[in-house]
């Protein structure tokens, strides 16, 4: 997941991704979070309102 917020992943690395978080709970939350903290450091970064 880390990889896929660098650089744009082949086909199947996406597709394996996919899967993978799909039947993976923790992994599935982990993506959740990454999201709401790159959301967060954005505005904190803009001067936004937290």
């Amino acid at each position: 997941m880390s990889q896929e917020q660098d650089r744009s992943l082949t086909l199947a690395e996406r597709l394996g991704l996919r899967l993978h978080v799909l039947i993976c709970t923790g992994c599935s939350n982990y993506r959740r979070q990454m999201g709401i903290l790159r959301a967060a450091c954005r505005r904190f970064g803009s001067g936004g309102t937290p």
